[in-house]
């Protein structure tokens, strides 16, 4: 008579041992199967309390802003850098060259760029050299892959220049800084500041009517010789890219 009862308890108790085994394997099972989604949903819901908060999150989104604002802002100049580097390239002929600025040295005595190209690509001394808006000087020295650029603004720069709207010469000399002196040929230059400084027609050297600068001020105290202060329009401390006038 007992045997049945207790053969079902021994059943039951048998059972309840491997209870835990049971729901511990179809745990397992579950994670693998979810690929631990459970544990995940289960760990959000503990932790909401301790997201950040509407200030880190307004914080977050203004950092994201200023990121984007500031990528823009770089694109922009490299649009800048890219669209004047194309206006070099089609502007190339058999006359012309464009050659990258590999090093510049643009205070002291020494104002000079040096450029990448040299004697196998044409370029010899005393080729004017331009960038964009205008002249920047001249080739002082070359080797077969290289040459040397004395800028506009060296001390040791002299070019002939005139104002084309009062027809009047001068002489362009470097003074060691971002701007040039002009030295009038006569007292009488007429000239005036924001009038245009080119190189001069008569020149033998240089190409005629190349823009060069503006003048800025005058100073007519000088008794034989009038002066001006002439801002240069090609900056050489920015310019990536050159293009050499073959003569």
């Amino acid at each position: 008579m007992g045997g049945p009862h207790w053969a079902g308890r021994i059943r039951l108790k048998n059972l309840g041992r491997l209870l835990p085994l049971l729901i511990f394997g179809g745990g397992l099972f579950l994670v693998r199967l979810t690929k631990g989604a459970v544990f995940l949903d289960t760990y959000a819901f503990l932790s909401r309390p301790f997201w950040p908060g509407p200030a880190q999150k307004e914080w977050l989104r203004n950092g994201f802003s200023i990121e984007q604002q500031t990528k823009l802002r770089l694109l922009e100049q490299d649009n800048r850098r890219l669209r004047v580097l194309l206006a070099l390239k089609k502007s190339s002929s058999a006359r012309q060259i464009s050659a990258a600025v590999i090093s510049r040295q643009t205070q002291g005595w020494w104002h000079q760029l040096e450029i990448g190209k040299g004697q196998l690509a044409g370029i010899s001394a005393d080729d004017p050299v331009l960038g964009p808006g205008g002249l920047l000087g001249r080739i002082q020295s070359v080797t077969p892959t290289t040459a040397r650029v004395r800028l506009l603004t060296s001390p040791s720069s002299r070019i002939g220049v005139w104002v084309p709207r009062t027809g009047r010469h001068g002489l362009l000399v470097g003074m060691g800084t971002s701007r040039t002196k002009l030295v009038f040929l006569d007292k009488g230059s007429s000239a005036l500041p924001g009038d245009v400084v080119s190189t001069s027609p008569a020149s033998t050297l240089l190409p005629p009517n190349l823009p060069v600068g503006v003048i800025q001020s005058l100073n007519n105290q000088v008794p034989l010789e009038p002066q001006a202060v002439v801002q240069l329009i090609a900056t050489p401390a920015a310019v990536d890219w050159v293009q050499v006038q073959l003569r």
